[in-house]
């Protein structure tokens, strides 16, 4: 079977592909060759351009290479990147995988529990409004066939997921609380949320990959383990040998401040969700998430520690850190 990635070297799609070759699967990538945090493994294709760039000359370098059983995007964010990635591989795939996201499920929601039959309305977060922008589009269309995955909060060795904390600098809130710092948990911390590590999210996707039975279909893949934001913390904490100073701030307090984090937070993260994974095991007989949480925190922190010069801090993401606090305890 053969499949294009389209970007491949990010935190979900670098585990994708790895995931792809162990199945035996010939795999290719399109990106700008930029990245260099995630190598493509021995074996893949790797085809330079930029899907912003000339579209008829990148469909005739794709075509040269296709065709493709499946087409995997993972950089579609709005309406306008949908229509133009359409065009793109239109002809040259047999199946058209579109990378969601599970922020796009109901917020607030009417049911903890989430299936992938939870109404697709988020009023909070123009990310999530414009993932299911793209989503109605292909549901609308009858030119490729296609299956939508969606991603809840996925993480790999290069990310350390916690609420308000930084995703290109995840050292920041390590850094915090290793020198004693404040952090900041929204709310009381008690509302139920899911990491999931990214090899795990790889094995449910890669094996979507050319099955004309997933075609109109849509999957959420993650954890079944559940834990609320106090334990996640903790677990960061413990793993760090250090007694944290957490400061629990309600949202609103939060986005009174900065009303940026209105979709992070309400959009998002503090709801309490427990993403039901009944559907992808049905469809990939078998599958089981195994990382749990406190042994992703290991993994990544060991990672970071490998190389010092990985520890990068946000120093936005601290002034903001400190700013709602000192605020809140005044």
């Amino acid at each position: 079977m053969r499949v294009l990635y389209i970007g491949g070297t990010g935190i979900i799609s670098s585990a994708c592909v790895e995931e792809s070759v162990r199945q035996g699967q010939e795999v290719f990538l399109l990106n700008r060759g930029s990245s260099k945090k995630y190598l493509p493994p021995p074996g893949v294709t790797v085809i330079t351009g930029d899907v912003k760039g000339d579209q008829a000359e990148l469909k005739a370098v794709l075509a040269a290479h296709g065709p493709f059983d499946a087409v995997a995007d993972f950089i579609t964010f709005t309406p306008e990147d949908l229509e133009s990635r359409l065009a793109l591989v239109e002809g040259i795939a047999e199946q058209f995988v579109f990378v969601s996201s599970a922020s796009c499920y109901q917020k607030p929601p009417k049911h903890y529990l989430i299936t992938e039959e939870t109404p697709l309305e988020n009023p909070h977060w123009q990310y999530s409004r414009d993932k299911i922008a793209c989503e109605a589009i292909l549901a609308g269309q009858s030119k490729l066939a296609y299956t939508t995955v969606r991603p809840s909060l996925t993480y790999g060795h290069a990310n350390l997921p916690l609420v308000l904390n930084s995703w290109l600098h995840p050292w920041t809130v390590v850094e915090r609380m290793l020198t004693g710092k404040p952090v900041i948990v929204p709310g009381d911390g008690t509302s139920l949320w899911t990491n999931t590590w990214n090899g795990d999210f790889a094995k449910g996707f890669s094996s979507l990959l050319g099955r004309p039975d997933t075609y109109g279909e849509a999957f959420h893949i993650t954890s079944d383990e559940v834990l609320c934001w106090n334990q996640l913390f903790q677990t960061v904490a413990d793993a760090l040998g250090v007694k944290p100073d957490f400061v629990h701030v309600p949202s609103d307090f939060c986005m009174g401040l900065y009303p940026d984090w209105e979709g992070t937070l309400i959009g998002d993260k503090v709801n309490s969700v427990v993403l039901d994974n009944s559907k992808i095991k049905r469809f990939v007989p078998g599958y089981k998430a195994e990382v749990l949480w406190a042994e992703g925190v290991q993994r990544s922190l060991a990672w970071f520690r490998e190389d010092p010069s990985r520890q990068t801090v946000d120093a936005e993401v601290n002034a903001r850190q400190d700013a709602v606090i000192a605020a809140f305890r005044r």
